[in-house]
């Protein structure tokens, strides 16, 4: 029976990090949580004492779940979301299996770094989901690769989520490979977990940085408040786990400074999350800088550059290179010429 005032698990879906295999994330057939009502929460609707038991999920998601009835009170059903709640009476909630969506093939095209008949190596755009998810189940770069490359992907990671071995966020560009059969996916998956990836990053952050390079070791786990967002935590906290990223200045002006960032572990949203703790936000990240941007960004100033991993097949070492995309390179261009 889940525990309602544990943290849930660290989501394994990273920025950076390998993706586990299906296998290891299987959903139950309906899951089944259960909280006794604190004496804090007396008196309270049902569906805000659920969202605050269980914050993972949204108020409306607990007032879908009682108007199909899968909610009850002490045994009694509850469908009404404003019906109060009495301290200790116990909740429980079913929530059935999703159905699994349709993913199709859509003819979008692909920047291709290199390809073989065991992997591929794109350069992922602006703005572009690496797979399927609520609310993107169509454009994503799983959608692509399945045109491209039709059945020659690797089933590893399920019907979602084919040759699908790390992503990078939305707004995040650059180099990511996904593999084409199993054994290579099991190849790379290995040397994600070993950490053993070169990945190397570039971004535009907020002021100027004093050092040339720094080292920043700071645990990153899930923010014990927004669900959503990932934080810099306490190393005895449940979700906090190692992170290190290698900052190395390039070009400095008035207001931003060129980084690159090297990863040395791949965390959620690792970079994003390390360079505002020490107070300098990537440039057009509203998650954990500024709100207001200075310049027309859509999301962060973050791009993917080098990948570099053990090929699959040959065991020898390959990289690759993304190109700084256009928007990146007319921003930099801006702050030279305006002395930003």
């Amino acid at each position: 029976m889940p525990d309602p005032h544990k943290q849930p698990k660290e989501n394994p879906y990273s920025e950076e990090s390998c993706i586990p295999s299906a296998g290891e994330n299987a959903a139950e057939a309906e899951e089944i949580l259960t909280a006794r009502i604190p004496d804090e929460l007396n008196g309270a609707r049902l569906d805000a004492i659920l969202g605050v038991l269980f914050p993972d999920r949204s108020r409306s998601f607990w007032q879908n779940r009682m108007e199909e009835g899968h909610v009850t009170c002490d045994g009694a059903s509850v469908t009404k979301a404003g019906k109060k709640g009495k301290a200790g009476q116990t909740l429980q909630v079913i929530i059935p299996q999703a159905e699994p969506a349709q993913i199709l093939p859509e003819d979008i095209p692909l920047d291709i770094l290199y390809e073989d008949e065991d992997l591929i190596v794109v350069n992922k755009p602006k703005g572009m989901v690496v797979h399927p998810a609520p609310g993107h189940y169509t454009g994503t770069l799983v959608n692509a690769l399945m045109y491209h490359c039709r059945d020659s992907l690797s089933g590893i990671n399920g019907v979602l989520r084919p040759g699908i071995v790390h992503r990078i966020d939305q707004n995040t560009t650059g180099s990511l490979v996904a593999a084409k059969n199993d054994a290579a996916h099991e190849s790379l998956a290995a040397q994600f977990k070993e950490h053993s990836i070169t990945r190397s990053y570039r971004a535009i952050v907020h002021g100027r940085l004093s050092e040339d390079s720094l080292l920043i070791n700071e645990p990153v786990g899930r923010h014990p408040k927004d669900r959503k967002k990932m934080a810099v935590l306490n190393a005895s906290q449940g979700t906090a786990r190692r992170a290190v990223t290698h900052v190395r200045v390039l070009e400095r002006f008035s207001a931003f400074t060129y980084v690159e960032c090297v990863l040395e572990t791949g965390r959620t949203h690792q970079i994003r999350v390390h360079m505002s703790h020490i107070g300098h936000p990537v440039l057009g990240d509203d998650v954990y800088g500024p709100k207001k941007c200075p310049f027309r960004l859509e999301g962060q100033t973050l791009h993917a550059m080098v990948l570099g991993f053990l090929h699959p097949g040959t065991e020898e070492y390959m990289e690759f290179t993304a190109p700084l995309p256009e928007y990146f390179t007319h921003l930099l261009q801006q702050l030279r010429s305006r002395s930003v």
